[in-house]
């Protein structure tokens, strides 16, 4: 019999392998799909603050699952604290007691403590995979530093402490006006060597910028001069041990002058006073 005839080409039967293959695919793709939505929608109510309210226990997650893989900040030691509480030296490196650590980079971590006011210096160790030593050196206060009506606890150098309170700290001395805090050293070290005079300074202001009044707590005012005020300071220990003149009753002590002691007397001040509140004209001039 003859005549053309269409040929068909029979395509093999699919095997339950490249089934399986397939299945496994579409299953991957539609996982992945399922992902990535569940990511955005997290990315979206994380960034909303929806997840940051107070006791959430999505903030508790990135610890958990660190601590799964020992990454999780089980043993924090700290050493060197004397005026502050552990709680705010973690609190500035974003690290607390079973918190996560990965990402946490120790170098960052030391030299944000020590941009710190009272910090001198520190040292952060990350002890894998879940110990932190922190090491830290505070800075001593040393005075308290009036400027206007605010109170600064300071170091030697002068330098303020953010996270001290002065009224906490009423046993230091007390310096007021501009540049006090920088020179305070020298004066309180000076007055070191005198305690019979430093007992009695209840506060040191800096005058101009230049020079020194001492408040003493029975009343007194010790003005010191400009320059040489170590040698008066001296003399006015001299004159307190020979003539027990800082406990008589003289209303202030003047040293400015090398040459020249200047007492006076608080009877005569009080009754010069009472004379201008009588006649105010008189007392002008």
């Amino acid at each position: 019999m003859s005549g053309n005839f269409p040929v068909y080409e029979r395509k093999p039967t699919p095997s339950w392998l490249d089934r399986g293959h397939t299945l496994r695919f579409r299953f991957a793709t539609r996982a992945c799909a399922v992902l990535t939505l569940g990511a955005v929608v997290a990315a979206g109510l994380v960034q909303g603050g929806y997840l940051d309210y107070e006791g959430s226990p999505w903030l508790l997650l990135p610890g958990k699952a660190a601590g799964v893989v020992g990454m999780a900040a089980e043993e924090i030691s700290i050493t060197g604290l004397e005026h502050h509480e552990p709680e705010t030296l973690l609190a500035a490196i974003s690290v607390e007691p079973g918190g996560s650590l990965i990402g946490f980079d120790a170098v960052q971590a030391k030299n944000i403590l020590e941009n710190l006011d009272w910090i001198e210096n520190a040292k952060v160790q990350r002890l894998f995979p879940n110990q932190l030593a922190i090491e830290v050196r505070e800075r001593e206060p040393f005075a308290i530093w009036q400027r206007g009506t605010a109170y600064y606890v300071i170091d030697k150098a002068g330098a303020a402490m953010s996270g001290l309170e002065a009224s906490q700290m009423v046993r230091l001395p007390l310096v007021t006006g501009e540049g006090a805090n920088v020179a305070a050293a020298d004066l309180i070290n000076q007055l070191s060597a005198y305690p019979d005079v430093m007992l009695q300074v209840k506060a040191a202001a800096r005058v101009g910028s230049r020079r020194w009044n001492l408040y003493l707590d029975n009343g007194i005012t010790v003005q010191l001069p400009e320059k040489e005020w170590q040698q008066a300071i001296a003399m006015a220990d001299e004159l307190n041990r020979k003539q027990q003149l800082l406990s008589r009753g003289i209303r202030s002590l003047d040293l400015r002058l090398p040459d020249r002691v200047t007492v006076e007397v608080a009877e005569i001040a009080a009754a010069e006073t009472k004379a201008k509140s009588k006649n105010p004209v008189a007392g002008t001039n």
